[in-house]
Parts: structure tokens; C-alpha cells; sequence
């Protein structure tokens, strides 16, 4: 404090009451967010007790991550303090997802062992808007479905069959999810996988097919094939047949083998999956075990 009487203080010593460096309280009286309240004859900046409260206040701010504009407009009483940090807030949200989506970017480069050109493009999918990822989502299930779901209204619903769309705020798990589930859906060999799977299941259904065929079939093939399993049954052993008689019955077996091969692809599996951890879900269970049983049994009788 000066020897005058006045109570002031310079600039070094109120960066001592305050524990600031004097370059940065200079920085900030440069910048006009702590003014000097005025100057010594030999021109030194001089402050007072308001101006601690003050540079406390600054402090804070800064600390909370406020750029000097939103000080300012504090300060000047422009704006409250309750309205620059609600702003702050939702600013913080927008940091923290991008964060999320970087971090779950190098994941996925980092598991996959990616190139540069890989990563451009993992990282151009994670970045992607919401209303760019929906039209992928709906470009994929147009070309799936593209026809089925008029001669079958319920198709999707039958095969529980809802588009995954990344959360507003997702997870890492479910940005590296999305990442991998974008690439896949945009993979022509994929969507024929898939249409031929939908197909398979849309001719299930016809006028004289009562609802939930479908589903009742797969609920029938894990339940004998799973007692085959556990009874250690192989796929090819003459037990096997009568499993798949009780399934099957007169059936053309030659096209529930095409049927099955396509439902129980990996990449089907690694499809749901997927779709699983974007939408928040626990596991699916696959039931791989069961239909790869099935199709080894069949595959072991291609004359029946």
C-alpha cells in the first residue's frame, strides 16, 4: 500500500494480496477488465479495495473457463452471472461430446491398428451430424426393406427391427459402436445379407400364415437345438434328423438352410451387437450355438 494516505495499492502489491502474478494482472488490466483506478505521478497503475473484489471475482470466471468477453459483459452488469453460466453450460456440453467423440475415435484407431486414411474416415462417421447419420439409417432401411414392408405392413415390428440412432449424448462404447455399425450398413454386401435375411423372413407371411410364425420358428429351433446340444447330439449323427423333423417337418430344407445361413452370418450377429450398445441395451442373446447346429445339420444331409 502507498505511503499517501489514499489506501491504494500498486500492481505489485496487489498481486501479492491476491496471490496473481503481475503479469497477468497487468494482462487483465490491458484487456479493460480491471481498469486502474487511477495512476501515480510517475504513471504506475494504482488499485483499491473494490478492485480486489474485483480481480476476485475475475479470477473466478476465468477459472470456470469464462472468456474475457463474458467477463466483461458481467462486469458492465451486461449480463448475470446465472445467465453467462447457463451459457457456459451448454458451451461445456458441446466441449464435452466433441471430447467424448475424439476419444472414441482414437479407440477405435488404436483397436483397429488403422491407417491415416482409415482415421480420416473413422473420424469423419463419428462427426457426422444427426441429420446425417438419420439419412444413412434411412437410406439402409429403405434399401432393405424397399417393398416388403408394403405387401407386409408388420415386418418391422415382427422382426423388432428399429433403426439404431447414436443418443444425444452418447457414450465413447457407443460412438466406437456407431462408427463400426456406419461403415457396416453402408457396405453393399451387407445390405444384400440383409434383404435376403428380411426376404426370407417376409415369405413367412402369407394370407393363410397366422402372425408370429416367424418367431414362434426361431423360438422352436433354439428350444430342440439346445436339448440337442445338451444332450450331445452331434449335427451329424442319425439322432440328429429326428431334431430336425420335429422342426422342419415336409419343410424344403434347401431353403431353410439358405435361410438360416443368412440369419446366422457373423456379421448379422456383429450387426446386433451393435445395434445393442448404440441403443443402450443389454447383450442380445445370438443364439449362435443353436443355429450353427442347425445349419451343421443340415449341411450334413444335402439330399434330404
Amino acid at each position: 500500500m502507498i505511503e499517501d494516505g489514499t489506501g491504494l495499492l500498486t500492481i505489485g502489491e496487489l498481486a501479492r494480496a491476491t496471490g496473481l502474478t503481475v503479469r497477468t494482472i497487468r494482462y487483465w488490466s490491458d484487456e479493460s477488465v480491471l481498469p486502474p483506478v487511477t495512476r501515480s505521478a510517475g504513471g504506475y497503475r494504482l488499485y483499491d479495495a473494490e478492485s480486489v473484489a474485483r480481480l476476485e471475482l475475475i479470477r473466478t470466471l476465468r477459472e470456470l473457463g469464462l472468456g474475457l468477453d463474458d467477463v466483461r459483459k458481467v462486469l458492465a452488469g451486461e449480463a448475470t452471472v446465472a445467465q453467462v453460466a447457463a451459457a457456459h453450460v451448454v458451451a461445456l456440453d458441446a466441449q464435452i461430446r466433441s471430447l467424448k467423440v475424439t476419444r472414441a475415435v482414437l479407440s477405435t484407431v488404436a483397436r483397429r491398428g488403422s491407417t491415416s486414411e482409415e482415421m480420416t474416415l473413422v473420424n469423419k462417421l463419428a462427426r457426422l451430424s444427426a441429420a446425417e447419420r438419420r439419412r444413412i439409417v434411412d437410406d439402409f432401411m429403405s434399401e432393405i426393406f424397399e417393398g416388403l414392408d408394403t405387401a407386409d405392413p408388420d415386418i418391422r415390428g415382427r422382426l423388432r427391427f428399429v433403426p439404431a440412432e447414436l443418443p444425444d449424448d452418447p457414450t465413447p462404447e457407443q460412438v466406437d459402436a456407431w462408427v463400426e455399425l456406419a461403415e457396416m450398413i453402408q457396405d453393399p454386401d451387407f445390405r444384400a445379407l440383409m434383404r435376403r435375411m428380411i426376404e426370407f423372413n417376409a415369405a413367412d407371411r402369407g394370407p393363410d400364415v397366422p402372425a408370429g410364425t416367424s418367431l414362434w420358428f426361431i423360438s422352436r429351433l433354439v428350444q430342440l437345438a439346445a436339448d440337442a446340444r445338451r444332450q450331445g447330439i452331434a449335427p451329424e449323427a442319425p439322432e440328429a434328423e429326428e431334431v430336425l423333423r420335429q422342426l422342419l417337418g415336409d419343410a424344403d430344407r434347401a431353403a431353410v438352410l439358405e435361410r438360416l445361413s443368412a440369419a446366422s452370418s457373423s456379421r448379422v450377429a456383429r450387426y446386433r451387437e451393435l445395434w445393442a450398445v448404440v441403443k443402450g441395451l443389454e447383450p442380445q442373446p445370438s443364439y449362435a450355438e443353436d443355429f450353427a447346429w442347425v445349419v451343421a445339420a443340415l449341411q450334413a444331409r444335402p439330399g434330404g
